[in-house]
């Protein structure tokens, strides 16, 4: 049986056409040209989908949002003005910020824009999102607006996980983190360049103010408001830097007093100080702390300040502790550059012991485990423990922890801050330590579902 209707010829070899060069003279053909699927991208396409199958079940965005849900995050509620009855735009739901912004910090992604940006571009920030609207004016007013807020989520999720007993606190180590401030070293500037700055900045105000009374249809509206809101900043941070001028010139003049005449104060960031980094080198940063659990990596403590040094940070940090969680560590793990010896007695009296290196003496023959005559029978049995075996085998776990979950918030992007001041710098640092623990407390119930090998 035929496959056709009618008969059809035998297939043949297609014919070469003649090929020619510029100059119309015959040349010889080559091989056939491939046949290719080349891109159309101006097809359209219909594609039945919803946003809740582009992601995994165990997609980590998931986890953040299970987490978001269980929070009680009934004050964000009820300052929204946008309610029944009331003409007006609908208000963003916080919970969709606040996963956001927590997954943002797990993704690494550190800037407003940027995260605004995968929200219309991304498959799970669109999930997260579910169809609502954002702009980054609004993500980055609720990143650094809510610091109470996230002080308080802090503790309670840590609290949470005390109460499963995946966290212990029996034994805490906390290491100092510097990171870069949103601030360039030219932008400091001595008392005379700051008076002087100011003198500059009122007369703006006042020039702007002027020519606003004079031609009031001088600009628009939004140039109007613009150029006052840049002036009056400008304004408010060269006061600010001034303010904080007697505190730098305190701290040069206990180390010398012909150095109280350099004391600088950035423009830009008046709450940032010129510490040494991880490198060696000098550049405007501040100093944040983390307390971690060393048997779940789990954060239980954040803190920052101005201070280049980690000398006196040891008690705050234990006192915030027993402030969130009404217990104090049995033992505390820290560098040498926390062993100050007032802040180990303090602990020691707390019903703390603290495993700190001893700093090695000027006389290489002294040993430095070794009591010494002034010291207090707190500091020469710490001393005499540091010498031992099981404490050197138990500050191990310092490096291991602390330092660990360090590196994983410089890999999450916490090189540099977007931000400016130490309360906005609080609150994303706030937003690392609960977005850690998410991951980390995701871990751990995974750890104890699983079955016993």
């Amino acid at each position: 049986m035929q496959d056709t209707l009618f008969e059809l010829p035998a297939p043949s070899a297609p014919t070469p056409r003649p090929l020619r060069n510029a100059r119309g003279e015959l040349i010889e053909p080559g091989p056939p040209a491939p046949r290719l699927r080349r891109p159309n991208r101006t097809q359209i396409e219909l594609r039945p989908v919803d946003l809740d199958s582009l992601l995994a079940p165990d997609h980590q965005a998931r986890v953040v949002w299970e987490f978001v849900e269980s929070l009680d995050l009934s004050e964000l509620y009820a300052k929204i003005k946008a309610v029944e009855g009331v003409r007006g735009r609908d208000a963003t739901d916080p919970r969709v910020l606040m996963a956001l912004w927590l997954y943002a910090t797990l993704d690494g992604v550190g800037s407003a824009r940027a995260l605004d940006r995968y929200t219309k571009q991304h498959d799970v920030y669109r999930w997260i999102c579910g169809g609502v609207p954002t702009n980054y004016h609004t993500l980055a007013s609720f990143r650094v607006g809510h610091v109470e807020l996230l002080d308080r989520l802090l503790t309670t999720s840590v609290a949470t996980l005390l109460d499963a007993g995946a966290v212990t606190m029996q034994r805490v180590s906390q290491d100092g983190i510097r990171v870069r401030a949103n601030a360039g070293a030219a932008s400091f500037r001595r008392r005379p360049t700051l008076e002087e700055r100011l003198k500059d900045a009122e007369a703006q105000v006042e020039a702007l103010r002027r020519e606003l009374e004079e031609d009031p249809a001088a600009t628009s509206r939004r140039q109007k408001a613009a150029r006052q809101r840049a002036v009056k900043e400008r304004q408010e941070r060269v006061q600010q830097a001034l303010a904080q001028l007697p505190e730098v010139e305190a701290t040069k003049a206990r180390k010398k007093k012909a150095d109280k005449a350099k004391a600088r104060v950035s423009t830009t960031d008046p709450d940032a100080r010129t510490m040494k980094m991880a490198d060696g080198g000098f550049r405007p940063a501040y100093n944040g702390q983390f307390a971690v659990d060393t048997d779940s990596q789990v954060i239980v403590g954040v803190d920052v300040t101005n201070a280049g040094s980690d000398l006196n940070q040891m008690p705050p940090m234990l006192d915030q502790l027993e402030e969130r969680y009404e217990m104090r560590p049995k033992e505390y793990l820290v560098d040498g550059g926390f062993a100050k010896r007032q802040a180990i007695e303090e602990a020691t009296e707390g019903g703390t012991i603290v495993y700190a290196p001893v700093n090695k003496p000027k006389d290489s023959t002294r040993d430095r485990h070794k009591p010494r005559p002034g010291d207090s029978p707190v500091v020469a049995q710490w001393r005499k423990r540091m010498g031992t075996d099981a404490a050197k085998e138990i500050y191990k776990e310092r490096a291991a922890t602390v330092e660990c979950v360090n590196a994983h918030v410089r890999n999450r992007g916490l090189r540099q801050f977007l931000v400016r001041g130490l309360q906005k710098v609080r609150a994303v640092l706030l937003w690392q330590a609960i977005a850690h623990n998410v991951a980390r407390g995701a871990k751990l119930r995974r750890a104890q579902l699983a079955p016993a090998n």
